[in-house]
């Protein structure tokens, strides 16, 4: 199970709203040989930290590829992002796309390995762990063998997510 993270809360050039752009995403792996199996409900959340730029839209996909390593495949997320308008200004700044690689079949990488799984911070995300659960109830963080419904318990409770309808 290849899962990905979709979320923005700037809007990207050419569309008429955040969701519409990330909609317009999930669309658009289908052009660089990525495949979408699932998808969650969209949710708002507040950023984290917390801050004055606006809330986000996010959402988990699982995701089907084939021969693709882990960094080509974030390449390829990566370059989506950057035609969707992604700028790298920083930790945590507001964005028109982010498409963060989650987990990979489990895999845990080493220091050093050019990508990091599981993505380090998703099990400390409400946005993450909320769509997540919707996709895959079941799932286990690779590296501390927790279950989402612990994860979920054990967010901070200033963090918010809600889901949506676009």
């Amino acid at each position: 199970m290849i899962l990905v993270g979709v979320g923005a809360n700037l809007v990207a050039p050419g569309h008429n709203s955040v969701v519409d752009a990330c909609e317009a995403a999930i669309m658009t792996l289908e052009t660089a040989g990525i495949v979408v199996v699932q998808r969650s409900r969209w949710y708002r959340s507040a950023p984290v930290p917390p801050s004055a730029q606006p809330w986000f839209v996010n959402g988990v996909i699982e995701v089907r590829v084939s021969g693709l390593e882990p960094e080509d495949l974030l390449t390829r997320l990566h370059r989506i992002e950057d035609a969707f308008g992604r700028r790298r200004e920083g930790r945590n700044a507001a964005r028109t796309l982010d498409l963060d690689l989650l987990d990979v079949d489990g895999h845990v990488t080493r220091p050093g390995d050019p990508v990091i799984l599981p993505h380090p911070r998703l099990h400390e995300r409400a946005f993450v762990l909320l769509p997540l659960a919707e996709l895959a109830p079941g799932w286990r963080h690779p590296v501390s063998h927790t279950g989402i419904d612990e994860l979920i318990r054990s967010l901070p409770k200033n963090q918010r997510a809600v889901p949506f309808s676009a």
